[in-house]
């Protein structure tokens, strides 16, 4: 028999009356994911003179919790389904909570990119679970406003990470960018056992079976796929880069990741089909696919992610390296983004009243576009927070509107019982986004900085080759070296070069990511098409599925 939250009812008792401190619990674990992905960024020079680690482990610190967290994410969503959702996310805050004081209390290298990778596994247990959870425990405009608060947590995270991860840098010591997660888990923890009902799918004998086949090729597709994506700047994209550690032969291994993703994930493919059809369990149910408004929002989501990386990826640098901020000012200066971001999870439900869903999608990635190619057209190596501050708070309010809606329209009628698949599907889709959206536009980031350095100082290091060393260091601490140059008169023309440069990669990656939000925004255009045309369909509440409801029916996630 079906829990009450698979038939779509709420759950009795306590649940109900305090689903909303149950919410704030859900946010505070998607808020430390998400933070601790960014918030290490900003450590790194602490983290390099306290532990003396080479450039190689610096890249794995910051990596291998990307690459373990997208890998496992479809994985965990399904047993979430199978075991609970509320118990696999408990057991993921433990883990991460766990991880992070092995983090804290690192000595060397190594036991801090193990502890990386742990945190990776237990966000990866976190993230598609909080999704299920709403999904499972609100109904109707009240899952429309909790799907907006989740949205504007991740945005804001974001933008917030850098911010406290300088403050606690600065002020306190490195360790503590993670060991803030151990009051926060433990305040997670209590939330999710207090205030957050258990749910699962009940399933039938013959689907008893754990799909260990799908989860093994997902997990060796998706990491394949994402370890290609982030290393490929580093190894090289098809030959071996010239300082590259791992090489196959005369390839580097980057296309030789891209072949082993793309032949697992075709297998993992067949293989769900497979047993699909014969009735078995399976990781992902392909079936999903066949709702228009979850297939082609996970495309739109896909597309969106890569698109808003850009500003995270860039924007940090260029405020620490051409401006000279120190990390809690650039944290600082990033701080209108996460405003913007939870100023528009309070306007959404009011427009959610008034416009579908998707059509909030569409407002939201409107702004984006509107602020990121204003941020591209107008920044200068001389510019100031003041010109970037209302930039990015427009901006913070297209993360907000369009980060949750989106995820509204996603699994709007995707069945609850199955809301752990949806949820880990569309994470995915956003994390396999963001890789790519890091590879590209990292990779014109720094192109742009080391070729714009070397093209403007070419005479003068002609005249003297020992310059060629300083330039190079430009290149090699991602601009880190810039401020050092310009405090002696004889390299500062190499650092207003630097500069000039560093400036024209941030306006190509936001050019880049302004274009690819645009072919998100057409994206989303066939969302609102494709689910039209289904006859009947119902959602999880009943409701009409895509735009086909008659005038004055609720769409989904929202109330009459």
């Amino acid at each position: 028999m079906a829990t009450p939250s698979e038939t779509g009812s709420l759950p009795p008792g306590r649940f109900v009356r305090y689903r909303w401190w149950g919410l704030l619990a859900i946010s505070l674990g998607v808020a430390m994911i998400i933070m601790d992905a960014t918030i290490v960024s900003v450590s790194i020079p602490s983290i390099v003179a306290d532990l003396g680690i080479s450039s190689t482990e610096i890249q794995w610190v910051q990596e291998i919790y990307t690459l373990l967290f997208a890998a496992l994410l479809l994985t965990w969503g399904r047993i979430a389904d199978r075991v609970g959702r509320r118990r696999v996310m408990l057991t993921g805050v433990v883990i991460f909570v766990a991880a992070s004081l092995l983090c804290a209390a690192a000595s060397s290298g190594s036991i801090l990119i193990l502890g990386r990778a742990v945190q990776g596994l237990g966000g990866s247990m976190i993230l598609p679970t909080t999704l299920a959870l709403l999904n499972a425990n609100f109904q109707g405009r009240e899952r429309g406003i909790a799907f907006a608060v989740w949205g504007s947590t991740i945005g804001g995270m974001a933008a917030v990470g850098p911010l406290v991860g300088g403050w606690l840098t600065e002020h306190a010591s490195w360790r503590w960018a993670f060991g803030i997660n151990v009051p926060v888990g433990v305040v997670i923890l209590a939330g999710l056992l207090l205030f957050v009902a258990e749910s699962k799918e009940e399933i039938s004998s013959a689907a008893q079976r754990l799909d260990l086949g799908g989860a093994l090729l997902s997990i060796v597709g998706f990491g394949s796929l994402v370890f290609g994506l982030i290393e490929g700047r580093s190894f090289g994209w098809w030959r071996p880069a010239d300082d590259a550690l791992l090489q196959v032969g005369p390839l580097s291994p980057v296309p030789l990741a891209f072949l082993l993703a793309a032949v697992a994930l075709v297998c993992f493919v067949l293989l769900e089909r497979r047993r699909t059809n014969e009735g078995k369990g399976v990781i992902l149910d392909l079936s999903l696919f066949r709702i228009p408004s979850f297939a082609n929002g996970n495309v739109t989501a896909l597309i969106v992610s890569f698109g808003e990386f850009g500003l995270i990826l860039s924007l940090p640098l260029w405020f620490q390296n051409v401006l000279g901020y120190s990390a809690f000012q650039a944290g600082l200066a990033l701080l209108p983004l996460a405003l913007g971001s939870f100023l528009a999870s309070g306007g959404v439900t009011s427009l959610a009243r008034i416009f579908r869903p998707v059509v909030v999608v569409r407002m939201g990635l409107g702004l984006e576009i509107l602020a990121i190619a204003s941020l591209a057209l107008l920044i200068a190596p001389d510019s100031t927070a003041w010109l970037t501050s209302p930039i990015l708070l427009v901006y913070g309010m297209g993360v907000g509107l369009a980060t949750a809606q989106l995820t509204s329209v996603i699994l709007a009628d995707v069945p609850v019982a199955k809301s752990g698949q949806g949820s880990a599907t569309q994470s995915t889709a956003r994390q396999t986004g963001s890789a790519l959206g890091i590879a590209v536009l990292g990779t014109a980031f720094f192109t742009t900085l080391r070729n714009g350095t070397e093209d403007r100082v070419a005479d003068a290091v002609a005249n003297a080759p020992q310059l060629a060393g300083v330039v190079d260091s430009v290149n090699a601490t991602s601009g880190g070296s810039i401020q050092a140059l310009a405090a002696d008169p004889q390299t500062a023309f190499i650092a207003d070069a630097a500069r000039e440069a560093m400036t024209d990669g941030a306006s190509l990656a936001s050019w880049i990511a302004a274009a690819a939000l645009l072919v998100g925004l057409l994206s989303s255009l066939r969302i609102r098409q494709a689910a039209s045309t289904v006859p009947g369909g119902s959602g999880p509440a009943g409701t009409p599925s895509g735009g086909s409801e008659p005038s004055g029916a609720a769409s989904p996630g929202q109330e009459k």
